[in-house]
């Protein structure tokens, strides 16, 4: 042990170090530094979590990217079909791809003794990716459309409540053509299950069940379906298999990212990053400066011990070490606690769910946490270092004492 760590050792164990006048100052600095640390961890992680759940769950609802054709001009339902040929069955060796589902959309009614609700049928078909919609589902079951023709459907829970439907009741939906002169198809429904995906946009209008009901009805071939949806294995990659879809793809045909369907959900969410990184900065600076301030207070309490420590030969830059070194210890102290008590909220969190949110307002009830290690472990490297730095130029204040006028400030 070098003598600038013995001393550093010696003021933090001193009894006399602990009752004196910068104690309740080093004390609230530290504070500040467990708070800080408290706030930036949970922030990040919820920040990450909410914007994870969130994007997992525009997808699982709409997949990741969207293949329709042009002549739908956005619309509600799927008027023009898309062929289903060997170029689109092609993209399922992309390793970027995990499944790519044929859908088609149909606007129509459901009319009942109590009440009528304008709705949208979502027809799938045998490839439908279960594996996240599935945990929506809050009674009864998914539907198996990879066999005959079924009338099972699975409605929101918002609907069901809506229209007084229960699970294994069947219903009537009025679905009218693009010509307004032709009389509507109808479709007697069977409830096989209720799902509450709490994202309102979905839940107030979409039904699931057999895409065949959508061709026969608009009169299509069995290889031509409304939509193509593509579910890849990472959503950072989502602008590049854009890209590259559009490129393979007929003009006849748009692919749109889920981020261009729904512009106003991500903007929102990559607004979680400049308020993370806003609550860093402040965070960062309010422990700084209090960090600073107790190094000025001990400094200035230690004047006579450093003028006695120039006078036996100790350097500047020696003296100034010991108080680095201290500084530097009680940052960690601070720090440690605060990760200590920021991981205990996260698992508390992730395994209760006692923060609760609005759904209408972030489209889910629980706060989510992701405890990403690295993003963690980078965070409180910068926090060290970017505290102790600001701690080196208020240390040269030692430079600035004399032996003989530390006798005066003492």
């Amino acid at each position: 042990m070098n003598f600038e760590t013995y001393m550093a050792n010696r003021f933090r164990k001193s009894k006399t170090y602990k009752s004196t006048v910068s104690s309740p100052i080093i004390k609230i600095s530290v504070s500040s530094i467990v708070i800080g640390i408290i706030m930036m961890l949970i922030s990040i992680s919820s920040s990450v979590g909410l914007q994870n759940t969130i994007k997992t769950k525009v997808s699982s609802l709409f997949g990741h990217i969207s293949i329709s054709n042009f002549k739908n001009n956005n619309s509600f339902s799927s008027l023009e079909p898309v062929k289903i040929d060997s170029e689109n069955k092609s993209w399922e060796s992309n390793s970027r791809i995990i499944n790519i589902q044929y859908v088609a959309y149909k606007s129509g009614l459901i009319i009942n003794k109590k009440s009528f609700e304008g709705v949208i049928f979502k027809g799938v078909s045998s490839n439908f990716n279960w594996n996240v919609f599935s945990n929506y589902i809050i009674d009864g079951n998914v539907i198996n459309t990879s066999n005959e023709l079924t009338n099972n459907v699975i409605i929101s829970e918002y609907l069901s409540k809506k229209l007084s439907l229960e699970l294994n009741q069947k219903f009537k939906t009025t679905f009218y053509k693009s010509n307004s002169i032709a009389s509507p198809n109808e479709r007697i429904f069977k409830v096989a299950g209720i799902y509450k995906s709490g994202f309102n946009e979905f839940d107030e209008v979409y039904f699931l069940g057999d895409i065949r009901h959508i061709q026969r009805m608009n009169k299509w071939k069995s290889d031509e379906i409304g939509n193509i949806e593509v579910l890849i294995n990472d959503f950072n990659e989502i602008d590049n298999v854009t890209k590259q879809l559009y490129n393979e793809t007929s003009s006849a045909l748009n692919v749109q990212s889920i981020k261009e369907i729904y512009p106003d959900i991500f903007n929102w969410i990559a607004l979680f990053d400049i308020n993370v990184l806003l609550i860093i900065i402040i965070m960062i600076l309010i422990g700084g400066i209090n960090m600073i301030t107790a190094l000025l207070v001990t400094v200035l309490e230690k004047a006579s011990l450093i003028g006695v420590l120039k006078t036996l030969g100790s350097s500047n830059n020696s003296i100034r070490t010991i108080f680095l070194i201290n500084g530097t210890y009680l940052i960690s102290q601070g720090m440690i606690i605060g990760n200590v008590i920021s991981i205990l909220i996260i698992f508390l969190q992730n395994k209760t769910g006692f923060i609760k949110l609005d759904p209408e307002s972030y489209y889910i009830s629980e706060l989510p946490f992701d405890f990403n290690f690295s993003s963690i472990l980078f965070l409180n490297i910068g926090v060290l270092v970017l505290c102790f730095l600001m701690l080196i130029i208020p240390s040269l204040i030692i430079t600035k004492i004399s032996p003989s006028e530390s006798v005066k400030i003492n």
